[in-house]
């Protein structure tokens, strides 16, 4: 009987095991992702937050007073964009404004709508008015309805936009607020 220990190349071995597992890791780290199974994100958030801060210093030189949107509004060329529901636009709204409801904007829409991305775009949101009564009931200060259109119209290339600023009551004669009469 040989007692001899048995001589194994358990060092070579082990070397060889981690060697391969070190190539599966370094390949699995630099390969490229599969992109034939890849769609485009429907949901951008982040391209949302970067297209909002990108333009937010453009913003602040398109916020206009009432006395220049009024100026505006009188150029026959000019187009008021109302985003509000079909709802709140029925019960009133700025003279002059288009229902473009914000939910239903699209390169179509828009399009359809507006025209050319050159034409100059005029837009109020409930926040423009201190009455809080329906239908300008006032909005969180940083959810109100002006932020998204003009990111939005900025977004889809119209970028002749002009944001009413302050705060009105609709029953000031220079709003130019059109009322749904009420029947009782």
């Amino acid at each position: 009987m040989n007692h001899e220990p048995m001589k194994t190349n358990l060092p070579f071995v082990a070397a060889l095991a981690l060697a391969g597992l070190a190539a599966i890791i370094i390949f699995a780290l630099t390969a490229p992702a599969a992109e034939a199974d890849e769609k485009p994100a429907q949901v951008d958030y982040p391209g949302f937050l970067q297209l909002g801060g990108d333009i937010a210093a453009y913003r602040e030189t398109r916020l206009i007073d009432l006395e220049t949107f009024n100026a505006m509004k009188a150029d026959p060329d000019t187009i008021i964009i109302d985003a509000r529901s079909a709802g709140n636009y029925g019960l009133g709204h700025i003279s002059g404004a288009v229902n473009l409801n914000f939910s239903d904007f699209s390169a179509g829409m828009l399009s359809e709508v507006i025209g050319s991305k050159q034409r100059r775009i005029l837009i109020y949101c409930n926040n423009n008015f201190t009455d809080n009564v329906a239908p300008v009931m006032l909005k969180s200060a940083p959810l109100a309805l002006n932020v998204p259109t003009f990111i939005n119209l900025y977004g889809y290339g119209y970028e002749n936009i002009y944001e009413l600023s302050g705060e009105y009551s609709i029953e000031d004669p220079e709003i130019g607020w059109v009322s749904r009469p009420t029947y009782q």
